[in-house]
């Protein structure tokens, strides 16, 4: 394995073109060497963006062309699976965006592939990876607020998702795609596993989707209790409009830690009306613009120096478990044991 790992890049969509623009002009351990969208004038604009790498309609395409070592897939989650065990068969390494799978089925067979071939899978949690996320994590496991007995976690996003990412034949839900990240930290941060999920949702913000999806929800929240009888919430809602917002509470015998907040940047401006006004952030990329290239990076890392990587196939099985449980939660309105059967 060479020092700079030769990258392929699938989908070139938003969180494609951001894992393209970092392995290109902020990743010295990476070589980006193609760019795959079905689409291909789209991946041909994201190429022009790094340096007119070779672009392919299919991923199948650019392994027979290319020497390529490790695959990021940014494609909508239906695909992950199929992509997944092609890599793996190809021997590349894989990267894969969140929600890892639309089912649990599909994500215990995209571990088999990695293990089956030898390669590495890392699911794209940046959250783990953000300086002050990753702060707390250290704090709690030194025992800085004694044993953790609540964790709170909250994504808001400004506008809607893609439609896919709401179809459940193809994105599973809001909930999937907007907080997937929050049960993963959540369970992370407790440091333990879920035994148990209660959800709530409800189309509050955006109700006449329900008549094109029937399960559509654009706001809920999520209790979880855990092994060690800590407790955990997630909530959500999209599209709330007034910018991204992600928040992190982590409440402990002895003490508090929090992490996030509303505003995007420290300039206030203040006029003789008596206001303060300030700017929130405008999306997921300038809220986790440094996990975004950690997490790259040490995927990178885990390839070249042959270690597991800080974010397993497993991790991401765990925190689709939890996207299901609180789904099932919804539509029943009863609680749900884990593991799932």
């Amino acid at each position: 394995m060479s020092k700079r790992v030769k990258v392929c890049v699938v989908g070139a969509g938003r969180a494609g073109e951001v894992h393209a623009l970092n392995l290109s002009y902020r990743i010295s351990l990476a070589e980006l060497v193609a760019i795959v969208d079905q689409d291909l004038n789209l991946a041909k604009q994201l190429s022009q963006k790094v340096g007119g790498v070779h672009c392919y309609q299919t991923f199948r395409d650019a392994l027979r062309s290319e020497e390529i070592e490790a695959t990021f897939i940014t494609t909508p989650t239906f695909t992950h699976c199929p992509l997944t065990i092609e890599a793996a068969e190809a021997g590349v390494h894989v990267f894969c965006e969140k929600p890892m799978a639309l089912s649990l089925e599909e994500a215990e067979k995209m571990i088999s592939a990695a293990r089956k071939n030898n390669i590495k899978l890392q699911i794209g949690f940046m959250r783990r990876f953000d300086p002050e996320i990753k702060k707390a994590k250290s704090l709690i496991v030194e025992g800085a607020i004694g044993k953790p007995i609540l964790v709170k976690s909250l994504t808001r996003g400004p506008g809607l998702p893609p439609k896919w990412a709401l179809d459940p034949k193809t994105g599973i839900g809001m909930i999937a795609e907007v907080s997937s990240h929050d049960f993963d930290s959540v369970r992370w941060l407790m440091g333990s596993e879920a035994v148990s999920v209660y959800a709530l949702a409800d189309a509050l913000i955006r109700p006449e989707l329900k008549e094109e999806y029937r399960d559509y929800h654009d706001v809920y929240v999520s209790m979880l209790r855990f092994e060690n009888n800590g407790l955990g919430i997630v909530d959500g809602g999209c599209p709330v409009g007034y910018g991204y917002d992600a928040r992190i509470e982590i409440l402990g015998t002895d003490g508090l830690i929090m992490v996030g907040e509303v505003k995007g940047t420290t300039l206030l401006i203040s006029k003789s009306d008596k206001k303060a006004v300030t700017e929130t952030f405008q999306s997921w990329r300038n809220r986790f613009y440094e996990g975004y290239i950690s997490e790259a990076e040490s995927f990178l890392k885990a390839v070249i120096e042959d270690k597991t990587p800080e974010v397993t196939g497993e991790d991401g099985k765990k925190a689709l478990e939890l996207v299901l449980a609180a789904i099932e939660s919804i539509k029943t309105n009863k609680p749900v044991a884990l593991p799932l059967k």
